[in-house]
């Protein structure tokens, strides 16, 4: 066995952090070091962005006291190059790491490119303190009644929009989307999504594209302009140029193109977990959530394990379980689903969502309390006979 074998984990998101403590648990009586590298020394909840946004303060939680008593050294910084071929990660272009293995979980961000005015007159929900500003924002629009537009009509933007509606009454919320919000839901879970906004005073826009946002509107496709006294930008994601800049294989996206294992296709001693990774599965792509991220983080630390054990990898499996959406604190709606995510007919409305919700939203962080002790898993689904083989 290899005693002196270091992994260097990039990105202290959700699959990140999992990844980088549930490996040290697993290898914790052999001298694998294992180092994690992140700009930020706060640990962010993604789940909650949208309560932040509302004006709620959340829990400041520490990366170094998160990962207290786990033996893993934490870097702060950006991981600014990666040479793949040296095995070497740069961080803030002076510290360079080397490394045996390398986990990549840089996650993605809300894409404000693609649409003129949207990076310099939208907010975004990709940080604490891009949710904060938009809150300020929020604040002085409330007082005077004012109208907030939030673009997308997807989990995001749902529960940012019944979010704020719920939290400021007074506001007139539209919510603009080229499909249907809830769409993904079965036709009783999304009718109860639709009264809940309702309910709320929303004004939902559908079948429309914003084209351009302005300082106070946002213009559409078809030549309507929306008043916004704070346009909130929940559509399109994109992810970091590092690893196509770095040479490591990646799709039209981004994404590092991995086999069965998650490993990449093109450096195999790099492991991606998360948003990072084009995952295929036979019923299609995995999207960037954390009910898929998390089963990757847990699968790639237990397939790091055996590798450095001498084992050969098992593919990874996943099937989808659920479709969670909290519809301000009050109200919530979970569709479950299909391995495939199509919709199940049992779901869960009211104050049983409500409890369901939090717990979903909370049990990230009780993982990673656990996980220091057990293999606590996170993989409610592996989709049955369905996925037993990934897709090639």
């Amino acid at each position: 066995m290899n005693t002196s074998h270091h992994v260097v984990v990039v990105g202290a998101g959700y699959t990140g952090m999992f990844t980088a403590i549930r490996l040290a648990h697993r290898t914790r009586r052999t001298d694998v070091r294992i180092t994690l590298v992140n700009p930020s020394e706060r640990f962010v909840e993604r789940l909650r962005m949208h309560q932040i946004a509302a004006g709620q303060e959340l829990a400041y939680h520490r990366i170094p006291e998160i990962l207290d008593g786990t033996g893993v050294t934490f870097v702060q910084g950006y991981a600014t190059a990666i040479d793949p071929e040296a095995r070497r990660v740069t961080v803030d272009d002076t510290e360079v790491l080397a490394y045996d293995t390398l986990v990549y979980a840089l996650g993605s961000s809300t894409d404000t490119g693609r649409v003129p005015g949207a990076d310099t007159h939208a907010f975004t929900l990709n940080s604490p303190e891009t949710a904060g500003r938009f809150a300020a924002r929020l604040a002085e629009v409330a007082a005077s009644g004012g109208t907030v537009v939030v673009g997308g009509g997807g989990p995001t933007g749902i529960e940012a929009a019944t979010e704020i509606a719920e939290s400021h009454p007074g506001l007139h919320v539209t919510l603009v989307s080229t499909n249907e919000p809830g769409g993904m839901l079965g036709p009783k879970a999304r009718a109860y999504l639709h009264r809940a906004m309702d309910r709320l005073g929303i004004t939902v826009v559908t079948g429309a594209r914003i084209t351009k946002v302005l300082p106070d509107a946002v213009e559409l496709a078809d030549g309507r302009t929306l008043p916004s006294d704070a346009t909130l930008w929940t559509t399109g994601v994109k992810v970091s140029p590092l690893a196509a800049a770095s040479g490591i294989a990646t799709d039209d996206r981004g994404l590092i193109t991995v086999d069965a294992t998650l490993r990449s296709v093109s450096h195999p001693q790099i492991h991606a977990v998360g948003d990072a990774a084009a995952v295929q599965m036979d019923f299609g792509q995995l999207h960037g959530t954390c009910q898929s991220g998390l089963p990757t983080a847990q699968y790639t630390a237990d397939t790091i394990a055996r590798l450095i054990r001498g084992k050969a990898a098992k593919p990874f499996r996943f099937g989808y379980f659920h479709e969670p959406l909290s519809l301000g604190r009050r109200d919530a709606v979970i569709q479950f689903t299909k391995a495939d995510e199509t919709p199940r007919r049992m779901r869960l409305t009211g104050r049983t969502a409500v409890m369901y919700k939090e717990f979903v939203s909370g049990s990230p962080i009780k993982t990673f309390g656990w996980s220091k002790r057990v293999n606590a898993t996170t993989i409610v689904s592996k989709g049955g006979r369905a996925t037993h083989q990934p897709a090639a």
